[in-house]
């Protein structure tokens, strides 16, 4: 047993020996997320995503209250659930009360919602809400170049993610200024969906991963043309930089980026983003993850290809990573495999997937769920979300702990674990109410008949709700 330990310890110095240097552990060389706390006291209201810019204390809050009366509570704290009444005051959770305590206001909506599941909304960490259909044939169709077509398509799969029971979704790249709008208007309570965070458009080089929908339609010399596009070109570390400052000026709540990369140039970006107060994430693979740990990203996306030294150091320094399982599997299953991309240049399986995520859960990396689903795979919902929660357990995690990680981790990794994630008092009201008990089964999650986003009522008895339109009295005469 002595030898075996000492063989052991001898391989893996060797292999840390062995390691690039961007996989030991040197340090970030970039700065830490800017801290707006520093300077915005918890007393000023700030807005709900994570810019915090300062706002009035009723910004975006719809008036009224709700309580839900007679069900389970599983809070996704990581407790078991438990009989509880949840009381909502405009966006926030005021309390959550033992039964038999009717210690709430008096005009307050109560909901009877006995024999059911009240529980955080679900959360997806890797969307494309405006990925072209299958329908558009090729990206140079028109809807290439459509913002209206975008956002049209984007609303149609905010639809889709509620009835799913999926109240927060972090957009990874989508159409032109598409995701800011519909981010905007779903604040506002003006169209129904989950919450959006988004990363404006993806960056990467000339030729690296996501390329090809920079380009113009029949002119790919003129990358970064289209305002509609999904993904910025970016040549050198200014460049870099300047990609970064563009998403920001835009609204952008992360920075997404892709190999393939110099280390200078994702330094430079994720710098960049740090310093604006943006946290970046990356889709990248073998050594481009070591480059992307050595500049700091906060997560890293997908199920690809890294070193064991690589993985010990996203446990070490915090680095989440976002496995999306789902997508290759439909891949795989659909076409036999992931071919002709150069940025995919090494095996890619069902198995080699499964393998990678069951690494980081060993190693200790914060995972959460994201699904990648483009084109027409939403269709897929809420199937492919029960996947990759099955998934999980298959790795590592008890039923509870997967739906902590579509849930309150989840959360944490997009920066707003303060405010979404749990049925907490202090916490805005995203609420979806189950029939049945998707801690015990996750096939009950394909009953999500209320859901409430920011104490708005945006799905009913399974359906996507809206309130009826109010008159407003005509002027009166002069």
């Amino acid at each position: 047993m002595k030898f075996a330990a000492l063989l052991s310890g001898f391989l893996l110095a060797t292999v840390m020996t062995a390691l690039p240097a961007a996989a030991q552990d040197g340090g970030s060389d970039s700065r830490p997320i800017y801290n707006r706390d520093q300077w915005l006291p918890k007393s000023v209201p700030t807005s709900d995503d994570v810019l915090r810019i300062p706002v009035p204390a009723d910004h975006n809050a719809p008036k009224g209250s709700f309580v839900l009366v007679g069900g389970r509570l599983f809070d996704g704290t990581g407790a078991p659930a438990r009989p509880a009444t949840v009381v909502v005051e405009g966006k926030t959770i005021t309390a959550v009360l033992k039964p038999g305590d009717t210690s709430w206001p008096v005009d307050a909506l109560v909901y009877d919602v006995a024999g059911k599941t009240v529980m955080p909304g679900l959360i997806d960490l890797h969307t494309h809400l405006t990925f072209l259909d299958l329908a558009d044939s090729t990206i140079y169709s028109t809807a290439h170049l459509s913002g209206a077509e975008s956002a049209m398509r984007g609303l149609r799969r905010m639809g889709i993610h509620l009835q799913s029971g999926v109240t927060s979704v972090r957009d990874v790249a989508s159409h032109g200024d598409a995701p800011f709008v519909l981010k905007r208007l779903q604040a506002a309570g003006e169209i129904p969906g989950p919450r959006i965070f988004t990363a404006g458009q993806l960056i990467t080089q000339t030729g690296g991963h996501a390329a090809l929908h920079a380009m113009m339609p029949g002119y790919p010399e003129r990358a970064n043309d289209n305002p509609n596009s999904m993904v910025r070109i970016a040549s050198g570390p200014d460049e870099w930089r300047e990609a970064v400052r563009i998403q920001f000026a835009k609204g952008a709540d992360l920075i997404k980026l892709a190999s393939e990369y110099t280390q200078e140039e994702i330094t430079a970006a994720v710098d960049e983003a740090h310093s604006l107060g943006l946290p970046v994430t990356v889709d990248s693979e073998t050594q481009y993850i070591d480059m992307a740990i050595k500049a700091g990203v906060d997560s890293i996306e997908h199920p690809l290809p890294r070193s064991d030294g690589a993985i010990a150091l996203m446990a070490k320094r915090g680095i989440a990573s976002v496995p999306t399982l789902v997508p290759y599997r439909i891949i795989t299953r659909s076409s036999g495999g992931y071919f002709g991309s150069t940025s995919r240049r090494f095996e890619l399986n069902e198995r080699t997937i499964l393998e990678m995520a069951q690494k980081m859960r060993r190693a200790g990396v914060k995972m959460g769920i994201g699904l990648d689903l483009v084109v027409n795979w939403p269709q897929h919902m809420p199937g492919a979300y029960i996947n990759e929660l099955e998934t999980f357990t298959q790795i590592g995690f008890s039923k509870t702990e997967a739906l902590v990680a579509a849930t309150k981790t989840s959360a944490e990794i997009m920066h707003m674990g303060d405010r979404l994630g749990t049925v907490e008092a202090g916490k805005l009201a995203d609420i979806i109410v189950v029939d049945g008990n998707p801690d015990e089964d996750f096939n009950a999650l394909r009953k999500v008949r209320t859901a409430f986003v920011n104490g708005r009522l945006m799905l009913q008895d399974g359906r996507i709700y809206t309130p009826a339109h109010k008159e407003v009295p005509m002027p009166a005469p002069q």
